[in-house]
Formats: structure tokens, C-alpha cells, sequence
């Protein structure tokens, strides 16, 4: 089994325990924060179940059907989760507002307090965990994993704060009012989930710091003279690269390939930690103006 999934497996595992755990605790003591906990716990655990299919299908080898592969069902699941996660801090401010009306009392503040202190020590070390391996992985669906289990973690220290809080004042408005806090921290969270999902969606291209290293591979080669129509867009961990490499017009089609596979390798040496597809085409002259409006 892939890094990846053994990672999405782990944190669908830590967020059904702690669903089941917030949602008894928070029935039981009527803390709509606790709810709110429990049911973002629920969220992140069919969220990681799609995340897992998204990989399993991500994996599969290029055929008839997908010359290129699905990796871009990951980006597709990035946008999903960062949807999901907005429609239940939706769910969450509805019903803060209606308890912040009722006013009603938060009960068993005791077992409430106990249940977010393990379920922060457990998201503390699940998001370290992600963090980990989407770094040593680079996958986007793990990336915005770890950035989900970040706000739950943010939240989680929230309501213990609160909770404490209403327990020392005994004040219940602070429970309502935690929870559209919570509600928006998280609209605001999937707000560059989505961005980041769509972009690649759209073929967007790289960042302006990886073109400017890619520019900078054929700005000091000397074997070319010259090279235009560079384009490059990423999905999922696979990096494409598409460029037009002019040479001299004397030049034997041997040497010409050669060249080009050199500027290859050193493609895939500015990513070392992403699968890099590079395109390059041979003109033994610049015809830029020629098809400057086929691009």
C-alpha cells in the first residue's frame, strides 16, 4: 500500500473514534460546540474515505480511456473537501444562532472538558503525522488533509477554552458564540482548498519561482540558440512541461536529440519529488512568427 493511502487510512480511523466520542459527549451535555466538533469529525471521516478512493484511482496506469492518467481526481477531491468543509461551517453557524436564542445551559461540563482534552491530544499528532507525509510525499490530497485536521485542531483548543470558560463563569453564551467563531474559521480555511483544487482543475501554470527555474535550465544552455512556446501546468504529483528548443539549421537530428534529452534530465532535477512529463519539441530554426497562431 502506498504512503498515501496508509495516511488517509489512519486519519479516517482517528476520525471516526473521535466522531463517535464528541457526538455522545455532545448530546449528552447539549454543547453546541461540542456538536459542531463532532459533526466536522463525521465530515473529515467521509471526507478521508473519498480521499482514499481519489488515490486508489489516482494510482491506476494511463489507458485507452485516460491517455494521461486520473491524477486529476485529486485536485477534484481537494475541491470537494474544501466544499464539505464550508457547507458544515454553514450547518454550525445555523445552529449557533439558534442556541445563541434559546440561551439554553451546557451540562456535564466535567465529561465535556475531558473529551476535548484527549480529542486535541489526538488531532495534535494526527496533523503532525500528515504534515509529515505531505511533505515527504507532495500529494495535494494529503496536503489539504493535514490543513483540515489543522483547523479541527484550532477548533478542538477553542471549545476547551470555552468550555473551561462557561465552567468558571458560567456564562452559555460563550458556547453559541465559539461556535460561529469556529463556523467561519473554517469558511476562511477552505477558501485556498478550493483555489488550489480549481487551479489545477484548470491547468493552471506553475508558480512564477518553479517557470523562472525551468527559463533559467535553457537561458544557460549553450547548445540552443534560442526557444519559445514554453508552457507548463501540473496534476496532481505529475509536472508537464511543454517547449520549443531551437537549434542551428546544420545540426543532425542525432545531436538535436541528444541536446534535448540532457534539458530533459534537467527538468526532472528542478523536481526531484514530482513525476515530470517533459514535451520538447526541435525547430532547426526559429518559426515563432510562423505559428505564433496555432498558440
Amino acid at each position: 500500500m502506498r504512503a498515501e493511502k496508509k495516511a488517509v487510512v489512519v486519519s479516517s480511523s482517528v476520525a471516526a473514534l473521535l466522531m463517535v466520542m464528541k457526538m455522545t459527549v455532545g448530546v449528552i451535555s447539549g454543547s453546541i460546540a461540542v456538536i459542531a466538533s463532532a459533526i466536522d469529525s463525521l465530515l473529515d471521516l467521509v471526507v478521508s474515505l473519498f480521499n482514499y478512493f481519489a488515490l486508489h484511482q489516482s494510482e491506476k496506469n494511463p489507458d485507452k480511456s485516460f491517455n494521461f492518467g486520473r491524477t486529476k481526481i485529486e485536485p477534484l477531491a481537494s475541491v470537494i473537501e474544501g466544499v464539505v468543509i464550508t457547507m458544515s461551517a454553514l450547518f454550525i453557524f445555523y445552529e449557533a444562532i439558534g442556541k445563541m436564542y434559546e440561551n439554553s445551559p451546557v451540562e456535564h461540563l466535567d465529561v465535556s472538558i475531558w473529551v476535548m482534552v484527549i480529542s486535541t491530544v489526538i488531532t495534535y499528532f494526527l496533523v503532525m503525522y500528515l504534515q509529515r507525509m505531505a511533505k515527504k510525499t507532495g500529494n495535494m490530497v494529503l496536503e489539504a488533509d493535514a490543513l483540515h485536521y489543522k483547523t479541527d485542531l484550532y477548533s478542538n483548543g477553542a471549545i476547551l477554552f470555552a468550555l473551561v470558560a462557561i465552567h468558571l463563569t458560567s456564562e452559555n453564551l460563550i458556547d453559541p458564540v465559539l461556535g460561529i467563531a469556529i463556523a467561519i474559521y473554517m469558511i476562511y480555511s477552505a477558501i485556498p482548498i478550493i483555489k488550489n483544487g480549481i487551479l489545477m482543475l484548470l491547468d493552471a501554470a506553475l508558480e512564477e519561482e518553479s517557470v523562472a527555474k525551468i527559463k533559467n535550465v535553457l537561458d544557460t544552455n549553450r547548445e540552443i540558440t534560442d526557444y519559445h512556446f514554453l508552457t507548463t501546468r501540473q496534476s496532481a504529483d505529475d509536472i508537464f512541461i511543454s517547449v520549443h528548443l531551437v537549434y542551428t539549421i546544420s545540426i543532425s537530428l542525432y545531436d538535436a536529440h541528444l541536446i534535448a534529452d540532457r534539458v530533459e534530465a534537467e527538468f526532472k532535477d528542478l523536481f526531484p519529488e514530482n513525476s515530470v512529463h517533459p514535451i520538447i519539441h526541435m525547430d532547426p530554426y526559429d518559426d515563432s512568427e510562423i505559428n505564433e497562431e496555432e498558440h
